[in-house]
C-alpha cells in the first residue's frame, strides 16, 4: 500500500491557501509555557502572527494539550483564533511507544493526546519513535552529534511498535484525523527501507510518513543519499516537517558535519523535492522547523521560499 496525503479540505489549494504552520522551537521549553498563564499564551500567538503565520504546530515539550483541563483547552484555542492563528496539529516527541519500562505510560498519554487533537479540531496527529536525549546529547551543543537511543534489532520489539502504532492509528481513524510518523536516526522510521515497511506493517490508510530526511543529512555519520530517500518515502507521506542543513563529508566516510541553515541553502534541494511530491500527490501540511539563531525567523523567510515552489492551483 502507499498512504497518501489526505487532502484536509475539498477546496482547490493554491500556493497561498497551502497549510504552512510553524513550529515552536523559538519559545521557552516545558512546565513555563504549558502551565503559562493567559497573557504568555497570547504573547506566543502575537509573535506567530506578527511574522504572517496562519497556523502552529503544538509541541509537546511546550504544550501538551491533552495535560491541560478542559477550559485551558478552551482558552487556548480562543487565544490562538484571536490572532489568526490555527491549531493545525499535536507533535508528540520523545515519548516512543517501545520505550523501556515507559511504552505503555507513553502509549496511553498518545491515546489522550489524539482526543485532545480532536476536540481542538486539529487536522493532524504527528508522533514517531525518537526517545528522551541521551545525558551526552543534553551537553552536546548541537543534539545530533551525540549518540542517542537505540531501538534495538528484535523482531518482537518491532512487532510491538506495530502493533501499539496500529492502534494509535486506528484511533485517529475514528476521530477523522491523519497520524503521520517522523523519521528519525536509530529507530524503525531511521532508514527509508525500513520506515517505508514500517508504515506497510502498520497497515492503515491514515497513517503516513513525515519524511523529515533532514534529521538524517544532519547526522556526523554517513548517511544515505538524500534522493534515494526521500524516492522511497515521498509516496507514504501525509504531513511534512521541512528544514535544511548544510553538509561537508570526506569522500572515505572517516567524518561529516553539518550546520543549520535555510531551506534555500542547504543540501537538500527543496525545489526539486516539492515537485516530486506534489506529482506523486501529496496535499498535506507542511511545518516550518528550524533550529538555532532566530528559529521564528528563519521559519518565515522558508515558508516564503516554499511558497514559491508550490503550484498556483491544484486539486486537493
Amino acid at each position: 500500500m502507499t498512504a497518501t496525503s489526505h487532502p484536509l479540505t475539498s477546496e482547490t489549494l493554491t500556493r497561498e491557501n497551502w497549510p504552512i504552520a510553524v513550529c515552536m522551537h523559538g519559545f521557552a521549553h516545558g512546565g513555563p509555557l504549558h502551565d503559562a498563564p493567559a497573557e504568555k499564551w497570547d504573547g506566543v500567538f502575537r509573535q506567530i502572527e506578527r511574522l504572517g503565520f496562519t497556523a502552529v504546530e503544538i509541541a509537546d515539550n511546550h504544550i501538551q494539550p491533552s495535560e491541560l483541563s478542559p477550559e485551558r483547552r478552551v482558552e487556548l484555542k480562543q487565544i490562538a483564533e484571536s490572532h489568526g492563528v490555527e491549531l493545525l496539529s499535536v507533535h508528540v516527541q520523545r515519548q516512543s511507544v517501545i520505550e523501556p519500562g515507559k511504552g505503555e505510560q507513553n502509549l496511553a498519554y498518545a491515546h489522550r493526546a489524539i482526543d485532545a487533537a480532536a476536540e481542538l479540531g486539529m487536522r493532524v496527529f504527528s508522533t514517531g519513535l525518537h526517545q528522551p536525549f541521551s545525558e551526552a546529547q543534553r551537553k552536546a551543543l548541537w543534539f545530533w552529534t551525540a549518540q542517542g537511543p537505540v531501538d534495538p534489532d528484535d523482531a518482537d520489539t518491532r512487532a510491538l511498535a506495530v502493533k501499539r502504532l496500529r492502534e494509535l492509528g486506528e484511533h485517529a481513524a475514528s476521530v477523522g484525523l491523519p497520524m503521520a510518523l517522523e523519521m528519525y536516526e536509530d529507530t524503525y522510521l531511521g532508514t527509508a527501507d525500513s520506515a517505508v515497511r514500517l508504515i506497510e506493517e502498520i497497515g492503515l490508510d491514515n497513517v503516513g510518513l513525515n519524511p523529515d530526511i533532514a534529521n538524517l543529512i544532519r547526522l556526523h555519520r554517513p548517511i544515505e543519499d538524500w534522493r534515494e530517500m526521500h524516492a522511497k518515502t515521498l509516496p507514504y507521506a501525509n504531513y511534512w516537517h521541512v528544514k535544511n542543513y548544510t553538509r561537508d563529508e570526506a569522500a572515505d566516510g572517516s567524518w561529516a558535519t553539518s550546520v543549520p541553515t535555510s531551506m534555500e541553502l542547504g543540501l537538500i534541494n527543496y525545489r526539486e523535492v516539492v515537485d516530486q511530491a506534489i506529482e506523486l500527490g501529496f496535499r498535506g501540511p507542511f511545518l516550518m522547523e528550524q533550529y538555532g539563531g532566530d528559529s521564528l525567523g528563519v521559519c518565515a523567510t522558508n515558508r516564503d521560499y516554499l511558497r514559491t515552489l508550490l503550484p498556483e492551483q491544484i486539486n486537493a
